[in-house]
């Protein structure tokens, strides 16, 4: 087991956009390495890298050519290694981002897939025995080649879905889970994470990892293969940590998974919290927290109170904070983050507060998400330190507002985003109850209303957690004896007489 995971405070570094050392506007591996002094400064202990492979980037990576090579515009081989090396030097562990479900249309795999005479990457790929018939509910790649059939792809239509078979088979070209070539695929897909954790990676993050098995209603296909995958994991890898992005907790950890992220999309809620039209956590105080806690709860019940659900401030396809929340409404929603069971996620550049860059067009497929994969912000200097290559050339555009934030100008400020992200953590990282195992109980949740109230405990330790992000003075009922506060923001919460006074825009840990 990842004992790591129990305190671990992640870091989600998006490479191209981090930190430039060879002045071709695209952030690097070396960026990275001359970087972690300051995530560890930060508090963060863990790293999540987006896919650095080799990838003709039509999605950002997610197109995987190769997994076995990091992409030249990033570096080597011999670079990762060298992070790892210099990660674990600093008592921190590293991620690396697992595509499984599909690769880009550019990977050998593919294009051996698409000949006419079958070889051993035949049924590498959900393929169709027509090329006039269609898989069902999924779009596909068709005429391409001289092999008759459809190939299923995953997102964009560039990216054919990787076979792991069918649950419930139903038509001749859908192969069961156990067939020859969904076994190899699995195979393959063991090979690509026993390559770099014997290189020194400490995990993955899965990308979409509920959506292998096809025609799976319940995820039993899929929970049974994950479940194969964490046999292999604890007999070569026991320390390597899984993080899933399912969105169904319940499901991800029966199948091996140590963390489950919360996604923005599907019933989760999330949404609720930071980005609709009425955000819970702005100070203009019409928000609800309601259906978000009630699935959370769903959720934590179906996974046993294990306490691994991962909320994170933002990533790389989401709006980032900013967009609708000001520095102190953050503030406040940090307190949250940084105080809820599971390993909290931080996106480069939202400890600093950085904005949405409006009206940019797509960059490798970004879309409407290229506004949150802007060039980190550093400094005063040219390009805010990212990189030294002329403006045009970088990644993307950054935000040239005079104003922008900065991680420079953050941390002078003693009052700044920064230091009060940092500040959380080091709380989070002085109380077990605060850190990932440690259980929760919500004891003010209210339709429509605020304050949000919680205990975190682990082990006799129990801290009472006091959220008011609106602008008014509120209160509720509760049956404890006041303690001593081990952080306040804004003015303090008072328990007094069995109610709490929870004062506007702030939030107090009271330690029972």
């Amino acid at each position: 087991m990842a004992k790591w995971l129990d305190n671990a405070v992640f870091y989600e570094i998006y490479p191209q956009s981090f930190h430039d050392t060879n002045a071709d506007g695209i952030g690097d591996l070396q960026g990275i390495i001359e970087k972690l002094d300051y995530i560890k400064e930060l508090g963060c202990n863990a790293l999540w890298l987006n896919p650095c492979f080799t990838s003709p980037f039509g999605d950002a990576g997610y197109d995987v050519a190769d997994y076995y090579t990091i992409a030249p515009r990033y570096g080597t081989n011999a670079d990762a290694k060298r992070l790892f090396e210099e990660v674990h030097k600093r008592d921190m562990h590293i991620l690396l981002d697992l595509v499984p479900g599909h690769t880009s249309v550019e990977h050998k795999w593919f294009k051996e897939s698409m000949k006419a005479e079958k070889n051993e990457f035949t049924d590498r790929y959900v393929w169709t025995d027509s090329v006039w018939e269609s898989p069902e509910d999924m779009a596909s790649i068709r005429g391409i080649s001289d092999r008759d059939g459809a190939c299923a792809v995953n997102f964009f239509s560039m990216q054919p879905a990787l076979n792991y078979g069918y649950y419930k088979p139903e038509k001749s070209w859908q192969q069961s889970v156990d067939a020859p070539g969904p076994k190899a695929t699995l195979e393959e897909m063991k090979n690509v994470m026993r390559f770099w954790l014997t290189m020194g990676c400490d995990g993955f993050r899965v990308d979409m990892a509920g959506s292998l098995v096809k025609n799976d209603e319940d995820g039993k296909g899929t929970i049974g293969l994950w479940k194969k995958v964490r046999s292999f994991l604890d007999e070569e890898f026991p320390d390597a940590a899984m993080v899933s992005e399912w969105g169904e907790p319940d499901k991800s950890l029966q199948g091996g998974f140590h963390m489950d992220f919360l996604l923005h999309f599907g019933p989760s809620h999330y949404n609720d919290l930071f980005r609709c039209e009425y955000p819970y956590f702005t100070r203009e105080g019409k928000g609800d927290i309601s259906q978000f806690v009630a699935k959370y709860l769903e959720n934590y019940e179906k996974s046993e109170k294990k306490g691994l659900i991962c909320i994170p401030s933002g990533n790389h396809d989401m709006d980032r904070l900013a967009r609708t929340l000001d520095q102190e409404e953050m503030k406040v929603a940090f307190a949250f983050l940084l105080s809820m069971p599971g390993a909290p996620f931080i996106y480069y550049g939202d400890e600093i507060g950085m904005r949405y860059v409006e009206g940019l067009t797509s960059v490798e497929g970004g879309f409407n998400r290229t506004g949150s994969r802007s060039p980190m912000q550093w400094d005063n200097s040219v390009n805010a330190g990212f990189s030294a290559a002329p403006s045009e050339k970088l990644y993307i555009r950054q935000d040239e507002d005079q104003d922008r934030p900065t991680v420079q100008k953050q941390m002078q400020d003693e009052n700044s985003l920064f230091n009060e992200v940092r500040k959380l953590i080091r709380v989070r990282q002085s109380c077990k109850a605060l850190q990932s195992k440690g259980e929760i109980e919500f004891v003010c949740v209210k339709e429509n209303a605020y304050p949000f109230a919680y205990v975190r405990s682990c082990e006799g330790e129990r801290i009472l957690v006091v959220i008011n992000p609106s602008g008014r003075d509120e209160s509720f009922s509760f049956d404890g004896k006041n303690g001593e506060t081990i952080y306040v923001l804004g003015r303090k919460a008072e328990l007094k007489d069995g109610v709490v006074s929870a004062p506007a825009a702030s939030v107090s840990f009271i330690r029972l």
